[in-house]
């Protein structure tokens, strides 16, 4: 069987413009119309000899950092700019949806706008008729169906645009960053939509920054750096490499001395392979370790980790004595673990003090060792931003 998409050294390459002279008047700016300037102008391979292919059927997943030329390589899969060279091969039909609400009009009613976004999807007026009442039920605009569509909000605007392209009827479905659309409620019926396409036999190209839903949906994924394919294969370990991918700082160090008692050298975060990161997988153990000054090392301290959430809440504090980890070095090493499947999805960072119970700090790190915590496929993959940070396996009974 051919493949539904083949892509065989396809390059994008934009012209950029570099006029590096300072604000003018109007008066510098009439006057050097007519004098010679030179523009620099440099050359940017926005994809760069990009080739794989895509067999019919198959979800695949499209990652990278921001300008490694995802949207660019769906914009020219959709035919909505050229490639520089290349060739690309598409045996189907094809509908994209690269930004939700695209063809909708304020003036018209939210009815209208149904016909009319379907329209420009590629769907036939049969179709739109056919698949109508789920159209509106799925995004829960029954009420307001008929009002013109300046009247809805934000949310309501993009729930309408991804239920009309929720129920396309191609072989090949572009799709970029979509899922992120609505609250958690609506977020999680996307998913499920795109899960019903994917098992429908439909070949899926999925564009997203939210590993969990790449890995929910897609069993394979490209990832993309600098406009070119980096790696391709099975998406846990392509995600894997992608978290590994450019490691900011995960080590806080310190310098110098305090007159009163003990103090921080270092803090880190590291994987359970002791490979220092600020990246992990949910269902990963997380090690904090802090290297301790205890040159003046006094009984009775305390060390506290604390995890802070994005609002720089504590989520929850880790409390030990120092004694017991104290050989009389000048320096000691006290490593918190956190276990895995227990911090939820997000951003997060680290406070580390060190202390005596009611006697106040003689060391406080507060905001340090930013961290991120991906989902890899599970049921919080499509909206971990509804408010909880931690995960629990609580105990379900019935009388």
């Amino acid at each position: 069987m051919k493949p539904a998409i083949e892509i065989h050294n396809l390059s994008k390459i934009f012209r950029l413009r570099h006029d590096r002279r300072p604000y003018l008047s109007m008066r510098e700016s009439l006057s050097g119309m007519f004098r010679f300037r030179k523009i620099e102008t440099e050359t940017f391979y926005a994809l760069n000899d990009v080739s794989f292919d895509v067999n019919p059927g198959d979800s695949i997943g499209i990652i990278g950092k921001n300008g490694a030329g995802k949207s660019t390589l769906l914009k020219v899969l959709s035919r909505i700019t050229p490639p520089t060279s290349g060739r690309i091969k598409l045996r189907g039909r094809v509908a994209s949806l690269l930004e939700v609400g695209t063809g909708f009009h304020p003036e018209l009613s939210g009815r209208e706008n149904i016909f009319l976004n379907g329209s420009i999807l590629g769907m036939k007026r049969n179709e739109i008729l056919q698949n109508f009442d789920a159209i509106v039920d799925f995004a829960g605009v029954e009420k307001f169906i008929d009002t013109p569509l300046k009247h809805y909000s934000s949310g309501m605007q993009l729930r309408l645009a991804f239920a009309v392209a929720a129920f396309l009827q191609p072989e090949i479905l572009i799709i970029d960053e979509v899922l992120a659309v609505g609250d958690a409620e609506f977020q999680k019926k996307c998913m499920g939509k795109m899960e019903d396409i994917s098992k429908s036999g439909r070949t899926i190209l999925f564009v997203s920054h939210n590993l969990g839903a790449v890995n929910q949906l897609c069993r394979s994924t490209v990832l993309l750096r600098d406009g070119k394919v980096s790696m391709t294969g099975k998406t846990s370990e392509v995600s894997r490499m992608y978290l590994d991918m450019d490691q900011k700082q995960a080590r806080y160090s310190f310098d110098g001395t305090k007159e009163n008692g003990m103090f921080f050298r270092s803090v880190h975060t590291e994987n359970s392979r002791r490979e220092e990161k600020r990246e992990f997988m949910h269902n990963e153990s997380m090690h904090v370790v802090s290297v301790i000054d205890t040159a003046k090392y006094t009984n009775g301290m305390w060390l506290c980790i604390a995890l802070l959430d994005k609002l720089k809440s504590r989520v929850f504090s880790a409390i030990t004595p120092v004694a017991p980890f104290y050989s009389g070095k000048k320096e000691t090493t006290i490593t918190l673990t956190v276990p895995p499947d227990i911090i939820a999805p997000n951003h997060y960072s680290f406070l580390a003090a060190v202390y005596f119970p009611g006697g106040g700090h003689t060391d406080w790190l507060d905001d340090i060792c930013p961290v991120f915590i991906a989902d890899n496929g599970t049921e919080f993959a499509s909206y971990n931003d509804y408010g909880n940070v931690i995960l629990h396996n609580c105990k379900w009974s019935s009388e």
